[in-house]
C-alpha cells in the first residue's frame, strides 16, 4: 500500500472552526510529460498521502487519459474505503486547455486532442471537477501559498522541459480569450534560429528551458570543441538530460559545470540566460508586471541564474521597467497545490467558508507510486 505522509504546518490548518467531519476533502492531479502526482487532502485541506506515478506517454495519449482516470477513480474509491470521502477533484494538465469547458484542447508534449476531462471524470466519480492548465494552476498556488503572496498581480514563469508563463491578477490566472496566454515560450527571440516543434524557428524555449541546455550542452560537449562552441550548439539532440561520455548531463549539472568555469557549459548557461532575458523583457514591454516568479528546473540554480538575469535585462531593457525577479517557493508542488486550490474554489459558493479547507503546502518528503487499478496501492519510488 502506499504510505501515508503527512504535510508540516502551513496556511489554514486544523484550528479552523467548524467540525472536521462536516469539511469536505479534496484530491488534486498534476498530470506533467513525464510523471503524474496526485494528493489526497484532508478536511483543514492539509495533504495526508502523495501519489506519483509514470505519465506513461510513450504509450500514447489515449493510454494517458485512462490512467489519469484509473488514477482518479482509485483514489477516490481508496479515500470512500478510509472514511473520507473526496468533494471535489482538481486536474492540472499541460498543453491548450479550456478551463470553462474542461477540455484538454491540445498537448505537444502528450499528443492528446479536445480531451473532455471534467466530463470523463465527473462521469467515473459523480463529483464536480476543476480542469487547468498546469502552469496556470502553479501560478494559483505561488499567488496564494508561494511567492507572489504579497502581490495582487504577477507573471509566473516556470522554465522546465520548456518556458510558459501565467499572468496572475487577483490570485487568479488569466487564460486569455482563446485558452493560449503566457505561451511565452514560443516567441522568437533568435531570427532564424532552431526550428522548434511548434513550427516556427528561434523560440525561446529552444535555447532557454532546462531542456535545452541539457541538449545543447550535450552537442556542445560531444563537439570536443569547446571554443568553438557557437556552431556546436546549433545542431540537434532531444533529450532532457544529455548522456555525455557515458554520464547524463542535466540542466543542473550543467549550471554546476557554468559555475566552476567549463567553457562549453558556460557558453550555453550564458546563451540561456541570454534568451530567458530577451522573451522575459518582450513580456514586460506588454504586460508590466510588478513582479516575475521564476520556477521550475533552471531556478534551481538560484541567484546563479537570478543576479545574471537580472543584468541582462537591465542591459537590454529599451521602454520596459524591469520588475523584480525572485524564485518560486513552491517546487515542482506548486501544479499539484494549485489544482488542490480550484477544487477548493468550486465548493465555495455553496460551502460556508468555516466549512472549507484552506490547502497548505505539500510535504517535501518523497512520493509513493500509485497504482490506481489497485486503489491506489502502490509500491516506494
Amino acid at each position: 500500500m502506499s504510505r501515508t505522509v503527512e504535510s508540516g504546518a502551513g496556511v489554514g490548518g486544523a484550528g479552523a472552526s467548524g467540525a472536521a467531519g462536516a469539511r469536505p476533502h479534496l484530491m488534486a492531479v498534476d498530470v506533467g510529460g513525464t510523471g503524474t502526482k496526485a494528493a489526497l487532502l484532508d478536511s483543514t485541506g492539509r495533504a495526508r498521502e502523495q501519489f506519483w506515478q509514470p505519465t506513461g506517454r510513450e504509450a500514447g495519449p489515449e493510454s494517458v487519459v485512462r490512467r489519469v482516470l484509473d488514477l482518479v477513480d482509485g483514489l477516490c474509491r481508496r479515500a470512500s474505503e478510509a472514511g473520507s470521502p473526496v468533494s471535489a477533484v482538481g486536474l492540472a494538465v499541460p498543453g491548450i486547455v479550456d478551463e470553462a469547458a474542461g477540455t484538454a484542447l491540445h498537448s505537444t508534449a502528450i499528443g492528446w486532442h479536445d480531451v473532455p476531462f471534467g466530463r470523463l471524470v465527473r462521469e467515473r466519480t459523480g463529483l464536480p471537477v476543476a480542469v487547468s492548465h498546469d502552469v496556470r494552476a502553479g501560478g494559483v498556488a505561488e499567488a496564494r501559498l508561494g511567492a507572489g503572496r504579497a502581490e495582487r498581480d504577477f507573471l509566473f514563469v516556470p522554465v522546465g522541459t520548456g518556458i510558459a508563463a501565467a499572468l496572475i491578477r487577483d490570485g487568479r490566472a488569466v487564460p486569455g480569450a482563446h485558452h493560449r496566454s503566457g505561451e511565452i515560450g514560443h516567441i522568437a527571440v533568435r531570427p532564424d534560429g532552431e526550428r522548434c516543434a511548434c513550427g516556427g524557428a528561434g523560440c525561446a524555449e529552444r535555447y532557454a528551458s532546462a531542456a535545452a541546455v541539457s541538449r545543447r550542452y550535450g552537442a556542445a560537449a560531444r563537439s570536443h570543441a569547446p571554443d568553438a562552441a557557437g556552431p556546436a550548439l546549433r545542431t540537434g539532440g532531444a533529450t532532457f538530460a544529455t548522456r555525455v561520455r557515458g554520464a547524463v548531463v542535466d540542466a543542473a549539472e550543467v549550471a554546476r559545470r557554468a559555475a566552476a568555469g567549463e567553457p562549453a557549459a558556460r557558453a550555453v548557461w550564458d546563451e540561456a540566460v541570454s534568451a530567458l532575458a530577451d522573451v522575459l523583457l518582450v513580456a514586460c514591454a506588454v504586460l508590466d508586471p510588478p513582479l516575475i516568479v521564476v520556477g521550475g528546473g533552471l531556478a534551481e540554480s538560484g541567484d546563479q541564474l537570478l543576479v545574471p538575469l537580472r543584468e541582462r535585462m537591465a542591459e537590454r531593457a529599451t521602454v520596459q521597467r524591469v520588475p523584480a525577479l525572485v524564485r518560486a517557493e513552491l517546487g515542482d508542488r506548486a501544479g499539484c497545490l494549485g489544482a488542490g486550490l480550484l477544487a477548493a474554489d468550486l465548493l465555495a459558493a455553496d460551502l460556508p467558508a468555516t466549512c472549507l479547507p484552506s490547502v497548505v503546502p505539500l510535504s517535501a518528503e518523497p512520493l509513493s507510486v500509485g497504482h490506481p487499478s489497485a486503489a491506489g496501492e502502490g509500491e516506494s519510488r
